[in-house]
């Protein structure tokens, strides 16, 4: 289901941990880690997608969480042409997303990346708040950055992003001939 400008909604979760760590999924047969999301079907709303994906890529029930907060608004990326499957290229453009922030209430122990026969990850790990910005894809960036800046107002003992990086500065990518 797209809408009339060709994104299909879904939803972005953040899962932080007591430390605010926050849950970092490794896609199934790729070296590529993200957050989990998913689409969000038709007559279903942002809350109950959420819960859904939550549970068929993580495992976690309703009561492993605390809802901390979520996007005011849409966050929008486009996927890159080469990314697209061919019978949606001209007519897809990418994701919009409402992003929720969940706190663990459960146990490390309770995430199942098998919760269902068509897993999306299979290794996580917590990373700190604002690690996955500079990790995930790069046309995913910019949303992972305004979704985080925009959730960090929820939970107390989070850094700025600019004090992140000043300790973790990003690798330079070197050009150039050599």
């Amino acid at each position: 289901m797209l809408d009339r400008d060709g994104y299909r909604p879904n939803v972005g979760i953040v899962i932080l941990n007591a430390r605010n760590e926050v849950f970092w999924g490794k896609r199934v047969r790729e070296h590529s880690w993200q957050f989990p999301q998913g689409g969000i079907k038709p007559g279903e709303s942002p809350e109950a997608a959420m819960y859904r994906e939550l549970l068929e890529e993580v495992g976690l029930l309703p009561q492993h969480v605390k809802i901390l907060g979520r996007t005011r608004d849409w966050l929008r990326y486009e996927v890159p042409s080469n990314w697209v499957r061919r019978e949606w290229r001209g007519s897809y453009k990418g994701q919009k997303q409402i992003w929720f922030l969940l706190r663990l209430v459960g146990r490390d122990c309770d995430v199942s990346l098998r919760a269902t026969s068509h897993p999306e990850f299979d290794g996580w790990r917590w990373s700190p708040y604002w690690a996955p910005v500079d990790a995930v894809i790069e046309f995913k960036r910019d949303v992972y950055e305004h979704a985080l800046r925009e959730l960090a107002r929820f939970t107390k003992g989070v850094e700025s992003r600019e004090d992140y990086l000043t300790r973790h500065p990003p690798a330079k990518v070197s050009g150039g001939s050599h």
